[in-house]
């Protein structure tokens, strides 16, 4: 008899990232011999500086096999705080530091933490798809804070504060954002700050994972600049985007009081700890010379204005100016087609893997986010085998 298994009901709340889906159809394209351009995966294309990767190999050499503590090793939570006082300005103490595998055990933490039925989360629509899966299947309601190509998809202080009520426990904001590349001013934070100290219930967790990527002048503003929410704020970011680590799986977040004792709990019963080795090696991308993640963010930026100028000279498309990040969200309304058929025929007859603008939520419809973590001669290439489609 074959088993009749019976899941619990949570896990079929569980969504997914789709632009994973779509690797995995591009890489079975290009091994039928398909010449495949990937414009889809969310991953800079450059190889992880050599002295990060040294240092991960020295960590080897030297013995560095075993468990480590659950909240990271001593030294890699010391450089993360320097590094936030250089880049932030803002001082924070050590043991507020919690180093997890990557950036998504931060936001599975804070939103479970939260998350129960007859609570209300807010996140950013169209955004990072792991928030609404995750608010679903915690069961509480998603509530999202909808972004809007006219407003250069940054939050509105004043629509996320009309969207508060006593059933709000979380709000999560992205900037720079995925899939957007938009960037939310500074004014639009300070009013957000200001309003939420009216509803000392509510916490934030704000995702700064991309705040080392920013174009045309503009300076990242962390959450952490405001003290009168630092009792309530979790701010994430790591080294995946920044020192092209994506692989090594390795974040972290800053926690308050109140909170650092929750979270480790999760931190041991869910991974034990990082990995010693890379947790080595994200040390020296700290403490190391940043010269190869300047270099990095300049030739996404040249790339940022290729894509922008192309996209916006094919038929049916326009692309608002991307502001951080690495993507590109085009309007494909002018084509007649969804996001979805958008994304499927440019993978299935040009050879062009992007992610429909769906994949991000509903308030992505009739667009699609274009990577421009990739040559400029794919990208080129990208853009002329879509314009030959359109």
């Amino acid at each position: 008899m074959k088993a009749q298994l019976q899941f619990a009901d949570n896990l079929s709340r569980l969504g997914t990232e789709s632009a994973f889906e779509v690797l995995a159809r591009a890489q079975s394209l290009a091994a039928q011999g398909r010449d495949i351009i990937n414009l889809g995966i969310g991953q800079p294309d450059f190889q992880t500086p050599e002295n990060i990767v040294e240092a991960g190999i020295k960590a080897l050499r030297d013995g560095h096999h075993g468990y480590t503590p659950a909240n990271g090793l001593p030294q890699l939570r010391e450089a993360v705080v320097a590094d936030l006082h250089r880049r932030h300005t803002v001082e924070v103490d050590p043991k507020n530091v919690v180093v997890v595998p990557g950036g998504k055990p931060t936001m599975f933490f804070a939103i479970t933490m939260f998350g129960q039925p007859g609570v209300d989360i807010i996140y950013p629509n169209p955004g990072f798809p792991i928030y609404e899966s995750v608010i679903n299947y915690s069961g509480a309601t998603p509530v999202p804070m909808a972004l809007s190509e006219e407003n250069g998809f940054a939050f509105s202080a004043e629509a996320v504060l009309a969207q508060i009520t006593d059933r709000t426990r979380l709000i999560i904001i992205n900037s720079p954002a995925n899939p957007t590349g938009g960037v939310t001013p500074k004014v639009e934070i300070d009013k957000l700050v200001a309003g939420l100290l009216e509803h000392p219930h509510v916490a934030l967790m704000s995702d700064e994972i991309y705040s080392n990527m920013l174009y045309g002048g503009r300076e990242h503003v962390s959450l952490l600049q405001y003290p009168e929410i630092r009792d309530r704020l979790i701010m994430l970011d790591g080294w995946s985007k920044t020192y092209a680590m994506t692989g090594w799986r390795i974040g972290y977040a800053v926690w308050p009081d109140s909170m650092v004792d929750h979270v480790t709990r999760l931190c041991i019963n869910d991974h034990s700890c990082v990995n010693a080795a890379t947790q080595f090696a994200a040390t020296e991308a700290l403490n190391g010379p940043q010269t190869a993640v300047h270099s990095m963010v300049a030739q996404f930026d040249s790339r940022r204005k290729i894509i922008v100028r192309d996209l916006n000279t094919l038929p049916g498309v326009r692309c608002p100016d991307a502001a951080g990040a690495f993507y590109a969200f085009a309007n494909i309304e002018g084509t007649g087609m969804t996001s979805v058929e958008a994304q499927n025929k440019f993978l299935n007859d040009a050879g062009v893997a992007t992610v429909a603008g769906t994949s991000f939520g509903a308030w992505g419809e009739g667009y699609v986010r274009f990577s421009y973590a990739n040559s400029t001669e794919n990208i080129s290439e990208a853009i002329s085998r879509i314009r030959g489609l359109l």
